[in-house]
Formats: C-alpha cells, sequence, structure tokens
C-alpha cells in the first residue's frame, strides 16, 4: 500500500456519520454528510494547478483526488453549512512511497492553500498532519473492509486540544441505491449512539 493506492480505493460516494467531541465544554455533536471522492491522474489539469500553486512541479506528483462533501451538524444554525470541495495532490518521497506530501487548495480548517505530511502506517492506515496558522490537524484513515472506511482527527488549538472526531463511512454501491440492502444503513443508524 502507498498513498496513491490508498486514494485510489477511497474513490466513490460514501455516506460518513461522525461524532465531534468538544473537548472544553465536555459535550458531544453527531452529524453526517455525503462524500465523493474521484481519483485524478497525474496530468489531470487540476493536478498540475495544485503542484504548481505550492512551486512544485508537477512530475514530481502521482496523481490525487478530487473530493467534495455535503453534510450537517446537530448544532448548526440556520446559516451554517458544510458544503466544499477541494483537490489532494500526492508528491511522495522519492526512496519511499509510504510518506509523502498532500497538497490541496484549501484546508478543512482554514480555507488557504495547505500542504500536509502524511505517511502508511504499519496497518497501511494513512496518517496525515496538517499544520495551520493557528492550529495542528491530525488525522488516521483506515478500511475495515473494501466498503467501510474509519477515520479519527484531534484538532488542536494553541493552548490544548480542542476537539477529537470519529467517524464511520459507508461505500454507497447500486444494491444500497436500490433499497434492497439494509445493513450498511443499519451501521450507519447505531454509529451515532455509540458513544464516539
Amino acid at each position: 500500500m502507498d498513498g496513491l493506492t490508498f486514494f485510489e480505493n477511497s474513490s466513490g460516494q460514501w455516506n460518513s456519520q461522525r461524532t465531534t467531541h468538544h473537548l472544553p465544554f465536555r459535550r458531544a455533536e453527531t452529524g453526517g454528510s455525503q462524500i465523493k471522492v474521484e481519483t485524478l491522474t497525474k496530468d489531470d489539469p487540476k493536478i498540475v494547478e495544485i503542484c504548481e500553486m505550492h512551486s512544485f512541479s508537477p512530475e514530481l506528483s502521482v496523481g490525487g483526488s478530487y473530493v467534495t462533501w455535503d453534510g450537517a451538524m446537530q448544532w448548526d444554525k440556520d446559516d451554517e453549512n458544510h458544503q466544499g470541495e477541494t483537490v489532494f495532490a500526492l508528491i511522495p518521497d522519492e526512496e519511499n512511497p509510504k510518506i509523502g506530501k498532500l497538497l490541496r487548495e484549501r484546508g478543512y480548517a482554514e480555507i488557504v492553500p495547505v500542504a500536509g505530511e502524511y505517511h502508511l502506517d504499519h496497518e497501511d492506515a494513512l496518517v496525515l498532519t496538517t499544520e495551520y496558522e493557528t492550529m495542528t490537524i491530525s488525522e488516521r484513515f483506515w478500511f475495515i473492509s473494501d466498503d467501510i472506511r474509519l477515520r479519527v482527527s484531534t484538532v488542536k488549538r494553541f493552548g490544548g486540544f480542542n476537539t477529537a472526531t470519529f467517524c464511520i463511512e459507508v461505500r454507497e454501491n447500486d444494491q444500497q441505491n436500490d433499497g434492497s440492502s439494509d445493513s450498511n444503513q443499519n451501521l450507519l443508524d447505531t454509529s451515532s449512539i455509540t458513544g464516539w
């Protein structure tokens, strides 16, 4: 497994259910989103643009992904939304394809171009660390089956940890869309009450 293979394995439409713990307040908030991941080749204009934005030669990239999301959280106000899109461009280390840089034109926490560091750990989970001006975000993604992916993340602002999040993401398929299989939907329904 390397970074590009992990992202290729993540392509498709996902139902994501999450629980975010707001640590200073000792309270948890649930929510969910629809996530779509499309694999991009290294010569895709979106990948070339992101590499040039970060002053990297596009030749160093192996490709990446185009990701869109649309979600809602329990404590949302009327004018809040959780919609967005971003492009990931992977720049692997020359000697080790399991580590490298992940370039984006916008981050999740701050809407500015950002470059994170990724590596694949001993369990082939993708670990991503992103440094912003005011915070550090650490994320770990891993598959428990071909169509079920888990994600945990922490946000650390100056002065201490702010949030910790657990997500379970289930890939949609034609059978689910036809309504003929509800096993994954049951898993989603119960994930929000597990205490994560």
